[in-house]
């Protein structure tokens, strides 16, 4: 199944291909095109609920167009929050959070909502529409972005099919397992071809075969040009991609290895 999966995604994407040319470029190109060496820069942030709640303390880190980056920490030790920081759900209490030269704190609802479509999320609690079907999940996403019901009705099928759901489209997330779900929340996340995939614990709920795939789809995702911050506690999955990882502990960044290394 996996290297079925691996050449849908391909064929997925070759399908669209302005998107993956103009990432590629972006990419190859990063060091001589302003604003798109460094995707995202956080610039001395910090974010304090209260005396007694610190989530992140004078954070700086950046990360390059085309890289994939797995954050790794306990409980508390400040993932959930750098992630709500790229999203804008949270604002800092001090510092900066660029995605390419843009303050993304400083976004009016329009440009957010502009920027919110170049990311692709995937959360630990799914946050799928339970009224809706996987097929419908997955069209409505693709519906607030303006794609038209040709389009739609052509990548939808495909995207199903990459996560092996093609037999879930008309069932509702209540129908579905834990590993079900997951899978369709990264079929919404890719869906209409992001320049950045944030996956919060993808693997968390499901086996380790399924987890191996999801996994393989993401590097395959990294390797067309697409950004990928992940997190996660799983030390097997961390190892098995082999790229940067930045550890976090009381909100603060204590290791920052580009060897791939799970050190907590």
């Amino acid at each position: 199944m996996l290297n079925n999966n691996i050449n849908l995604l391909v064929r997925f994407y070759s399908g669209l291909g302005g998107f993956i040319l103009s990432s590629c470029l972006k990419f190859l190109f990063s060091d001589i095109i302003d604003g798109y060496s460094i995707m995202i820069n956080f610039n001395n942030v910090s974010k304090v609920y209260s005396q007694d709640s610190v989530a992140l303390r004078d954070v700086n880190f950046s990360v390059s167009a085309g890289e994939f980056i797995s954050v790794v920490g306990h409980s508390g030790a400040g993932k959930s929050t750098l992630i709500k920081m790229v999203l804008a759900d949270e604002k800092p209490t001090e510092g900066t959070v660029f995605f390419e030269s843009v303050d993304i704190h400083k976004l009016g609802n329009k440009e957010l909502t502009k920027l919110r479509r170049r990311i692709g999320a995937v959360f630990q609690d799914f946050r799928l529409l339970p009224n809706k079907t996987a097929y419908e999940n997955i069209a409505f996403a693709m519906e607030a972005s303006g794609k038209t019901d040709e389009e739609i009705a052509s990548d939808v099928p495909h995207v199903l099919e990459l996560v092996d759901l093609t037999n879930r489209l008309s069932h509702f997330p209540h129908q579905m397992s834990g590993g079900e779900k997951q899978r369709l929340a990264i079929a919404r996340a890719i869906i209409n071809q992001p320049e950045l995939i944030i996956a919060d614990e993808p693997t968390g709920n499901l086996d380790p075969v399924n987890a191996f795939e999801v996994i393989q789809i993401l590097k395959k995702i990294n390797d067309l040009g697409t950004t990928v911050i992940l997190t996660t506690h799983n030390r097997g999955v961390v190892e098995s991609i082999g790229k940067r990882v930045i550890t976090m502990e009381k909100g603060k960044i204590i290791r920052d290895d580009k060897d791939g290394k799970y050190v907590i």
